[in-house]
């Protein structure tokens, strides 16, 4: 039981790096294009003499700020400390539809599924 919590432990760590390594990648590519495009945009705005070019950027503005928190920032510690809130005081929120799934469940889904099952 105790090999199978570490390795399960490792998995998550491991998916966890995968997914802020991801973010940090795609970052990248986003902060490219916010950069481009907010250029491109005071560029029109200021030649058009129309501020409202600049409406994109805001948008645009609060996905690279979300991208750059989830790569860099503390948001994955944030997002740690609200589920451990959420365990600690509001677990009935976690409860599952009719209750957890016991073992007479699974057999009567798996009866009721077979083909081949013949009741006695």
């Amino acid at each position: 039981l105790e090999r199978q919590l570490l390795m399960q432990n490792q998995m998550r760590e491991r998916q966890t790096a995968m997914q802020i390594a991801w973010t940090r990648e795609f970052l990248k590519y986003f902060g490219t294009f916010f950069g481009l495009t907010a250029a491109v945009l005071t560029a029109g705005a200021i030649k058009k003499k129309n501020p409202g070019v600049l409406l994109p950027i805001v948008p645009l503005s609060f996905i690279f700020a979300y991208q750059y928190d989830m790569g860099y920032g503390t948001l994955l510690q944030r997002i740690k400390g609200e589920a451990e809130n959420i365990l600690d005081t509001q677990s009935t929120l976690l409860e599952l539809p009719k209750g957890p799934l016991t073992y007479e469940d699974l057999e009567k889904i798996r009866r009721s599924q077979s083909k081949f099952f013949i009741e006695k």
